[in-house]
This record gives C-alpha cells, structure tokens and sequence, in this order.
C-alpha cells in the first residue's frame, strides 16, 4: 500500500485515521482520489497474493479494505446528507470505477486461494471467523466463476450499484419537485403551532412573504395527515406523498422509477442464476441467520394468520369511530392517520401535540445518554466540531466510566432540510482498526430528519420521533461498543442482516420507560417534566391500533421476499403488491398509490429480500427487553450481559450464538406481540 500519509495529503478524502475532513472535500477531487484508492488496493492485493498462507496477511488485507470502503462510505454519506448536482455528478462517474474493482476483487481466485491457504487453527477465533466469512464472500463474488460468465456478473455489480444510486436520486428529486403554498390559514386548522412555525419559515425561505409551505418533507406530512381538519388537503399531500417518483400523482412520469426497480430486479435474479442461488430472494438470504425464502414466508403467513384478525378489529372500530364522531363515511388512507390520533384522544385522553411540548431534542438526548451510561456503563461528552458537513451537525464522544480519553466518536444530524435525504439512518464512518500505523477508533454516523425548531423555541420531538432516536441509538451502540479490532467483523460488520435490528428494537422500548421519560422532558414553557398521569396514558395507549402497525410490516416484508423470489419471471410490480395487500392488508388503497417507487430500503438500501428482518429480529428484541422490564432491579446487570455478549461481539459469532449468550436459551417467540401490547 502507498503511505497513509502520502495519500492524505493528496487527497482530503483518503484521510483514514481521525476525523474525516469533510469541510477539505470537493465534489472535483472525488474521481481522482476515488482512483488513487483503488490503485492503492490493487497493489495491496497484489501483496497479499504473494504472502499465500501467512496469517499476518489476514490483517494487512483487512487495513486495506478497511481505507478504500471507508473513503467510498464518506462519499456515499456527504451524497445522503449535502445532495448537489456536482456532488452527485461525481459520485455517478466514481461508482462504476469502485463497482468494477470491487467485483474484480471479489472474483480474483489466486487472492481467494491465498486466504484459503491460511491455517485457520494458526488463528485467534475472531481472525478465523473473518477468515471464514472472507471466503463466503469471495464465493458469493462469483470467484468460482469463469470467462463469460464472470464478465457477465462483474458488469451486473456496477449496473446494480449505479441503479441504485439513480432510484434514490429520484426519490429525492421528487420529494423536493413538489410543495404546496397556502396562504388560508383556514385550510391548516388542527395542525400544532410549532409545525405550522416550521412551515412559515419554510415559505419565508422559499421568497414567500406570507404563508406557509407543505412540502413533502417526512415531518410535514406527518403533520399534516396527522392533524389537518382539511380533507381535501390530507388527500392532496397523501397522493403527493405516495406517488413519488412514479408514473402517478402531480409529477407523474418525471422521476419515474418503474423501469430502474424492473431493471434491479433483473439483474438481482441473474446475479443470482450465475451463482446457482435459484433466485435473489436465496442470495439474499445467504449471508442471513433465516435458512430460506420459504421458512421467511412461513415466518410472515404465520405472523399475518396471528395479527390481521386483531387489526381487522381494531379497522372496523377506527372507521365506526370516523363515521360517528368525524363524519367520514368511508376511511381512506388519507385518513388514518387523522381519525387514528382523533380516537386516541378520545379513548386514551392522549393529544400527541401535547405530549411533544415537552420533549425538547436538548433534553430528551441528555436523558438518553445517561440511559445508556446506567445500562452500559458509557459516558457520552458533546465536544466542539468543525470541519463537518453541516452547521446542525452535533458531535460526542464516548468514554469508558472513569477514563479520560474517548474509545468511540459519533456525529448527529438531527434535522430535516434541502439537500438531505429523507428517513432516519445509522452507518458506518470508522471501523475498529489497530493498524501498525495508527489505532482507529469506531465512529458512526447518526441520521434523523426531525423538524426544525421554530425562531426562539426550542426543537421539541414527538413521541415518535424518541422511539425514532433510541432506535437509531441502538444501532450505533451496536457498533461503537463493538470491542473487536478487525474491521470486517468489527462493530455491526459481519453481522447478519436479519439480526441488525435487534440492538435498536430493543433500546428504543426504553422510550416509554416511566423513569426514562421524567428524565426526557421539559415542558416548552414551564419546564415541568411530563405528568405521571400522562406518562400513564402514553403507555395504556402503546398497543392502540398496533396490529394495524405489525400488519403494515408484515406487508412490506412479504411483498419484498415474494417480489425477489419472482424477480427472474419479470414481475409486475404493482401488481403483486395489490396482490399482497389483497391478501394481508385491511385498508384498501386507490390505484394511484405507488409505494414501491419509493421503497428505498429494498431498491436503494440493503434489504432487498431482506425488509423481514425488523420482525424477524424484533423476536429477539422483545424478549430480551422482557428480561429487562421483569427485573427493574438488575438492569445494570442485565445490561452489562446484553453489552458483553451481543454488542461488543459484533460480526465475531454467529448472532444467535450471541443472543443465547446472553439469554441462556432460545427465545420466545410470543415476547413480540406481547411487548407490542397485541398478546391477547
């Protein structure tokens, strides 16, 4: 490899220890560092081929994966959360170049033959497990492959990779081509003050010198089909919403991504076919603790068997109560959210709007973290950042109880704004490395897009969006405490996709905690924490139309796993999402909705046959919770436990060897609807 030193100085980019200079990079350097690093990982590999057998090369290749896919994951960031034509522009002409030489790589038989040659008995167990699961992905690679066919799949990797990017570009396109100017202010009537603060400034940004502006940015939507008394405008920002990207809706046919999700999917299936897989949904799962496509769909029928009769209950009681109370005879989607928060308010006396004004972002964030110090003995300090890719973005350092120097960074983007792609996210800035020329420490990345504060208030959060928060807090616990130091089983590397979940679904219950809750709030005016008796009602009201909630889930799920298990027979694609709705759902939507357009987590994200895993992993995260709820007393204990077997272990075992570590047994599989309040 070239001197780290040498290539940081040339290119802000490939700075590989510390901090990233984000602020140093430009959208013209990318494509010549981009190649510099893969020059640089070439002759790396070269030199592990000529170190065949050699149990010291395990963690030279490692260094050397570690520098190339980290430098690739900045860009990949600064395109989620800073979007400009240059930068995307770049990015579209650097990722055929790193496609391509990932694929090479992954097909290179003689480096292939290097690892294999590695005694692995000559190995500590974690370097045996990465040695393992190096093969595994060499030989879903296709290094097995020759001529033709090894061309065929390489060239399949870059067109996937550049689809995807194209898919996600659209949705973000067609997010920001649509808003809506409203000067009635009749027409808002019932949306939350702070929203419509939101909103005006909004309209002031855009040269509006009066009014408020709907855009189809998450927390305005929510807004809006949550608490708009206005019909007619839910309906018009719902098929907005819902119709992104598609050949539906105000902008139909601009963004379209009809042919980009027909063309991933034919390649998904060939990929597939060229390793003998049978098809994407087997692929995928070849690297997933599920055994097969048919035990996942069994796992989602039976799930769906189990909670549709709870939810078409809980169906027929919302739209009598519409009827009745709201004067809507017929619920639609636009609807639901509306009529749902309605009779909430009429069955739980629980106005979300209220509970909101006192979750303020600064202090619901303090109260997570000492959450997290009392279960897992880590100490978060905010320290000054510069350099980074936004003036919102906040930055922490992670220390051990009682140590002066941070083992863990982690930057947050808490705010929604042009520019940043929509959703809340964790990923990976920095591995655990102990490189010979420098320890690295693990940082990640933690992505929400809650709404902007008013001027002169604070940002307050809703109840979901906490949930949101501890969710995405779970995930980066899982990979800053990771205490391994290789980085491809580091953190949440080499950990199973179908388990991922686990750590986030099972922090953010904690969000309801009595205790955690008196910690997290602050009333925007009096400062009083929330009320016992409100805490109460947020909790006797968790199940409130919760099977709807699962149901919703189970039909994301399968709709993903059957749409990968047809993708080599062309599917129509709406047409087996109506099919799966027919089957599972109890909310009839109209033909204009076009959800999967916008489905990012399995076109543009890493779910493809793999959406089931929330459920599927929510099993383990119910009933670790469960373990936790049952005994208040021992939540230190229990935490160090969770922390020692599941967090810190990363990718290093298997995960359900993981999780059976720390439960002494196998799960129970009715910890999730009970968790979810659905048991009876």
């Amino acid at each position: 490899m070239t001197d780290t030193a040498t290539l940081d100085a040339a290119f802000p980019l490939l700075a590989t220890h510390g901090q990233p200079r984000f602020a140093q990079i430009r959208a013209d350097d990318i494509v010549p560092a981009i190649t510099a690093a893969i020059a640089d990982h070439q002759a790396a590999m070269a030199a592990c081929v000529a170190r065949a057998g050699d149990p010291a090369m395990l963690a030279f290749k490692e260094e050397a994966d570690r520098r190339i896919s980290e430098a690739w994951g900045v860009v990949g960031h600064l395109l989620a959360v800073t979007n400009t034509p240059e930068l995307r522009a770049a990015q579209a002409q650097a990722q055929p170049l790193i496609a391509a030489h990932f694929a090479a790589v992954g097909q290179d038989r003689a480096l292939y033959e290097a690892i294999r040659a590695i005694d692995p008995t000559a190995l500590d167990p974690l370097a045996a497990r990465a040695r393992e699961l190096a093969l595994r992905d060499f030989e879903l690679s296709g290094v097995a492959l020759d001529g033709d066919d090894a061309r065929d799949f390489a060239e399949n990797q870059v067109e996937q990779g550049r689809l995807a990017t194209e898919y996600a570009n659209a949705v973000m396109d067609a997010t920001e081509a649509w808003s809506l100017h409203v000067t009635d202010a009749s027409r808002l009537a019932g949306i939350p003050e702070a929203d419509l603060a939101g909103m005006a400034a909004a309209a002031r940004a855009k040269g509006h010198d009066e009014g408020w502006l709907i855009t189809l940015h998450a927390p305005v939507v929510v807004a809006v089909l949550t608490y708009a008394q206005d019909r007619a405008l839910r309906h018009e920002v719902q098929q907005a919403y819902a119709t992104r990207a598609s050949d539906q809706g105000p902008n139909a046919g601009e963004f379209d991504n009809g042919p980009r999700m027909a063309a991933l999917l034919a390649l998904r299936a060939k990929a597939a076919q060229l390793l003998g897989q049978g098809d994407a949904a087997s692929l995928s799962l070849a690297t997933k603790m599920a055994e097969s496509p048919d035990a996942v769909e069994a796992f989602l029928t039976d799930l769906a068997a189990r909670t549709r009769p709870l939810a078409q209950a809980e169906m027929a009681d919302l739209a009598e109560f519409a009827r009745s109370e709201l004067g809507i005879e017929t619920l639609e989607p636009w609807d639901m959210g509306f009529a749902t928060e309605r009779a909430r308010l009429a069955r739980h006396a629980l106005d979300q709007s209220e509970v909101r004004r006192y979750l303020p972002l600064d202090r619901v964030l303090p109260a997570l973290f000492g959450h997290v110090e009392r279960l897992f003995g880590v100490v978060f300090k905010e320290v000054p950042g510069s350099g980074l890719w936004h003036d919102d973005v906040r930055q922490f350092d992670l220390f051990r109880a009682g140590a002066d120097a941070p083992f863990a960074r982690l930057y947050a983007d808490f705010f929604a704004r042009e520019g940043k792609r929509g959703g809340a996210w964790m990923n990976v800035c920095r591995s655990p490395s102990r490189a010979a020329d420098g320890a690295q420490m693990p940082v990640a990345y933690l992505i929400t897009n809650f709404a902007q504060a008013a001027p002169g208030k604070p940002a307050l959060l809703q109840h979901a969006d906490v949930v949101t928060l501890f969710h995405e807090m779970g995930h980066c616990l899982h990979h800053l405490l990771g205490e391994g130091d290789i980085p491809s089983i580091g953190g949440i590397s080499g950990v199973e996709w179908d388990a991922v979940e686990l750590p986030s679904q099972f922090l953010e219950n904690f969000a309801y905690d009595p205790a955690v809750l008196k910690a997290a709030s602050a009333h925007e005016e009096t400062g009083e924490p929330l009320p016992d008796a409100l805490i109460e009602r947020l909790n006797a009201a968790r199940g409130f139309m919760g099977a709807l909630a699962v149901l919703r889930q189970i039909e994301f799920a399968l709709f993903d796993i059957l749409l990968h298990r047809a993708a080599a027979d062309a599917p129509d694609v709406q047409g087996l999402l109506d099919a799966v709705r027919a089957e599972v759902a109890v909310m009839r939507y109209p033909a204009w909705n076009r959800f999967a357009h916008a489905f990012s987590h399995i076109f543009a994200g890493g779910y493809a046959a793999g959406y089931y895993s929330y459920l599927w992993a929510e099993l383990l995260s119910s009933d670790a919770y469960e373990q936790f709820a049952a005994a208040p007393e021992r939540q230190a204990e229990l935490g160090a436990a969770f922390r020692r077997e599941v967090l810190s272990q990363g990718g290093g075992r298997p995960a359900m060897d993981n999780y059976v570590a720390f439960r002494g047994g196998a799960p129970d599989p009715g910890a999730l609807l009970r968790v979810r309040g659905l048991a009876a």
